[in-house]
């Protein structure tokens, strides 16, 4: 039976997942009503991921200093007023400012929400509850994106930041109900010494393999409705099918990310894992006009792309024993640099004229390179313990 006390943590993650996925499948939409190009609508995906990238480390850095369950209803707040506010810009410049404030709560939530299953799990139990956790922003990929991308087509897109704002609400009620109260977790070392695992190459690398390589993902991902609407053929009320399929790939690519892991250490999967991405990628590029191909590489992708987080957040809590939480933030950081990043470069085909295939041929190179970042991960540091891709499994 599933424990109340963490379903408000899944309830946020619910809303994180579906807040950060839904606007790739209404960019045109949001492009359209704002007066923009589909290439400078990405932007507001590259905002979000910005957002997350500056204030996962800053607020997990300040969170420690109160009491969880505070800083969780502090971040949530924060979370359901911007995206709340984002269903009412009114021109491109405010929407970016909103998607940006929007993105700051994202790492901190999953960072500190980490500490706080574990701890409602107790000894023995701390990875089912954060697993559990994580499994709303699985859902959200399944379920909510393309109910809710389904709902923006239908109606307008304004009322994905209007459901987003409300799981928000949902969430500190949620939070205040039934999250106990915890005391605040011991500062045992300054801000500084959190900081240290930065100054190993270890974790960098890992940084870099997430940054760049997770890149190839969101090339692909955030034109995936202009790729499939005018490219593939697929009829515009039928993105949310296009989006399940996307969202039942990444649940089965987790599951399976953490048995491979499990199998043959965690680096040594990723390289794998990365290289079929490469692949699935190139197969995107050249096989768009064929729809049966299109949706079965539509799964697949989504698959391969998820199926590298389990053995990502192992290696990493691998490369910060000690400052566990802030790495953990640092990854979200990395995950939405990636973001930004394969938005931004994976619309600069667009801009000069080209189809909308060629973002997956931009996104195959960015893999290409986390590919080739982790081959010298392993030539540095081994291919991961399985007891670690266990855990890390388990988190994710």
């Amino acid at each position: 039976m599933i424990d109340k006390r963490v379903l408000p943590l899944a309830i946020g993650g619910l809303g994180i997942g579906t807040t950060e996925f839904t606007v790739m499948g209404l960019l045109p939409d949001i492009a359209h009503s704002m007066h923009v190009t589909i290439p400078e609508a990405g932007h507001f995906i590259s905002a979000y991921a910005l957002g997350v990238v500056v204030g996962a480390p800053l607020l997990t850095g300040y969170a420690v200093k109160f009491p969880p369950k505070h800083i969780l209803i502090g971040l949530m707040t924060i979370f359901a007023v911007f995206n709340g506010l984002s269903a009412l810009a009114p021109n491109y410049p405010l929407m970016l400012v909103l998607r940006f404030l929007s993105g700051l709560p994202h790492g901190a939530f999953f960072g500190v929400g980490s500490v706080v299953a574990s701890r409602i799990g107790g000894k023995g139990k701390e990875a089912r509850y954060i697993a559990f956790m994580f499994a709303g922003l699985t859902i959200a990929n399944l379920a909510m994106v393309p109910l809710v991308t389904y709902i923006g087509h239908v109606f307008h897109w304004r009322w994905y930041f209007a459901i987003v704002g409300l799981i928000g609400l949902i969430t500190i009620g949620a939070l205040l109900k039934w999250l106990p109260a915890m005391a605040a977790e011991k500062q045992r070392s300054s801000l500084g010494e959190e900081l240290k695992f930065l100054k190993g190459r270890q974790a960098w690398f890992v940084l870099t393999i997430t940054a760049i390589g997770f890149g190839g993902l969101f090339a692909w991902f955030s034109y995936i409705t202009p790729l499939m609407t005018e490219v593939v053929g697929v009829g515009k009320t039928s993105i949310a099918y296009v989006m399940v399929l996307a969202g039942a790939g990444m649940v089965v690519g987790n599951l399976m990310g953490g048995f491979v892991s499990d199998m043959i250490g965690a680096a040594k999967a990723i390289a794998i894992l990365q290289l079929l991405m490469v692949v699935a990628l190139v197969g995107v590029f050249c096989f768009s006009s064929n729809i049966a191909a299109a949706m079965v590489l539509t799964f697949v992708c989504g698959g391969l792309s998820m199926s590298v987080s389990p053995s990502i957040n192992m290696l990493i809590m691998k490369a910060a024993p000690g400052a566990e939480m802030m790495a953990s933030a640092f990854i979200q950081a990395a995950f939405n640099l990636a973001n930004a990043l394969g938005a931004y470069l994976g619309g600069l085909p667009l801009v000069r004229g080209l189809p909308y295939n060629y973002p997956s041929l931009v996104g195959a190179a960015m893999t290409l390179v986390g590919f080739l970042t982790c081959l010298g991960y392993i030539r540095q540091f081994g291919i991961g313990g399985p007891t670690d891709a266990a855990v890390s499994a388990a988190k994710v």
